[in-house]
């Protein structure tokens, strides 16, 4: 049937009798046609055309390869990825990754062992003058039963580089003498209570002075309690729960609890034995008689819910003041003391953000280095900062600068005429935390400085020692060793020495 134009259908009315179907015009499929029908055009030359406008044949001339796409009609090319060849093996288990990357080596068997090298030894953190003290600048190997208590309480970090030694050992700095050596005198013979929140700048030892106060603990004797990271208590990574009919409305970390009491019992089980309770707990879901060691009352917490009541039975005895009851000193001791001080990451069944201090652990530990909780038979309550992973606080470094220009100005009224101001909290700041500020309102601050000539030559030497280090120790050496770490920075003469070391 011919086309029909489009014009053709209003001759199709009801009038008409006959059906009149008009031809339609031709379509133009030359060149020439092109021009005739478009006169106005510019002439095109038909001398270099050897096939018509729409040949298929001149199309693929024109533009090679190019493929013919019908209307209406999509088509999309879609290239497989290589997935490149299968994994061999299992998979990576839950939590695999984790365990390897917080994993703690503290010895090396290929390492040279270095002659000559002492033990560490109660006295030796019990001096405090670098004159009668011959051990100050010294490396001394930690005793094989001190590092499996250490290890049990996770005192080690995994950015230490134990494990490129024989053994673990450490460097007795001045300023660790003195604290340790404070910490023997007030709280080992005068039972008294030392609160010592322990700053600096980044890498400068912090949490290695933690490991010597628990290390003077452990070889004392002492009930040593440590919390590794204070932020697994405040970034919502462990379970909680609501305290029923408590107003305010405070929280308890049974998993958290339960841990820290396990932990305590595997470095002091032999201490713990030695102490019996002087009550009986019938109120715990597994009770305790009277006369029960302290290890019974710990074991009493089977499960992570009954931690809690366990915990406040143990500090209970802990802290009874009647002098007819024998009692170990104690040492609890905290590092990353900034994600304690702040709102934590916890939501109240309100969807509230819970504060850190309403968490009945962390509360805990907040009452004794504030100085409310009271120890009659003597504590040592210790903290250190963490610049590497911590939130912005303003009030902590406030009370903190405040604490260290008030210890400076009570250390000039003794002789130093140097004039020291206190700072002042800004008047239209209004993010500051009451909380935070009451609780290190009694709190003495110790700012740990980099090394001396005498100590970085010792801890150079021992690299040297060891095989790590192998160049000449010499002045030239060390004061250059002092220039690149910043002034004696520990972490930094690590970089600069045993960068290149690390596993």
């Amino acid at each position: 049937m011919a086309a029909v134009v489009n014009g053709s259908r209003r001759l199709l009315t009801r009038s008409s009798t006959t059906l009149v179907l008009l031809p339609a015009r031709p379509r133009p499929t030359s060149l020439a046609g092109l021009a005739a029908a478009h006169p106005s055009t510019t002439p095109v030359s038909l001398s270099n055309s050897s096939s018509f406008l729409f040949s298929t044949t001149s199309a693929v001339q024109a533009k090679g390869t190019q493929q013919h796409i019908r209307a209406g009609r999509k088509s999309q090319s879609v290239k497989k990825k290589n997935k490149g060849p299968a994994r061999a093996g299992k998979p990576i288990l839950p939590g695999e990754r984790k365990a390897y990357r917080k994993r703690i080596v503290l010895s090396n068997s290929n390492a040279i062992d270095v002659p000559g090298l002492e033990s560490l030894q109660p006295q030796d953190l019990a001096v405090s003058d670098p004159v009668s003290n011959p051990n100050i600048g010294r490396m001394l190997a930690l005793p094989d039963a001190l590092v499996d208590q250490l290890r049990a309480i996770e005192s080690f970090k995994a950015t230490q580089n134990f494990q490129l030694f024989k053994k673990p050992s450490l460097l007795l700095r001045s300023d660790t003498v003195a604290l340790t050596a404070r910490i023997q005198s007030e709280v080992g013979e005068q039972k008294k209570t030392v609160r010592v929140v322990v700053d600096g700048e980044r890498i400068a030892g912090k949490s290695t002075l933690l490991q010597h106060a628990q290390a003077q603990g452990f070889l004392n004797e002492w009930l040593v309690f440590a919390i590794p990271e204070a932020q697994e208590l405040t970034t919502a990574c462990t379970e909680y729960a609501p305290v029923p009919k408590s107003d305010p409305l405070v929280f308890t970390q049974p998993n958290a609890t339960y841990k820290i009491l396990q932990t305590a019992l595997a470095a002091n089980g032999s201490l713990l034995d030695k102490y019996t309770t002087s009550r009986a707990y019938d109120d715990l879901v597994n009770p305790v008689p009277a006369g029960s060691t302290f290890t019974e009352l710990i074991n009493a917490a089977k499960e992570p819910d009954h931690a809690w009541p366990v915990w406040q039975a143990l500090w209970s005895e802990i802290c009874n003041a009647d002098a007819g009851l024998p009692r170990p000193r104690v040492m609890f001791t905290l590092d990353g003391l900034a994600h304690i001080m702040r709102i934590s990451d916890y939501r109240s069944p309100a969807f509230e953000l819970i504060h850190s201090h309403d968490l009945l652990l962390v509360r805990f530990f907040v009452d004794a280095l504030a100085g409310n909780t009271k120890f009659p038979h003597g504590a040592a309550i210790l903290a250190a900062t963490t610049y590497g992973n911590t939130p912005l606080n303003p009030t902590l470094d406030l009370a903190m600068a405040q604490r260290t220009a008030e210890q400076k100005l009570k250390a000039a009224k003794a002789g130093d005429g140097t004039d020291i101001t206190v700072p002042q909290p800004e008047p239209y700041f209004r993010h500051y935390d009451d909380r935070v500020s009451a609780a290190m309102k009694n709190v003495e601050v110790m700012t740990l400085k980099g090394l001396n000539r005498t100590e970085a030559r010792a801890l150079l030497e021992y690299w040297a020692a060891s095989g790590l280090l192998r160049e000449r120790i010499d002045e030239a050496a060390v004061a250059q060793s002092l220039m690149l770490s910043g002034n004696g920075v520990v972490g930094e003469m690590e970089r600069v020495h045993l960068l290149s070391l690390r596993a």
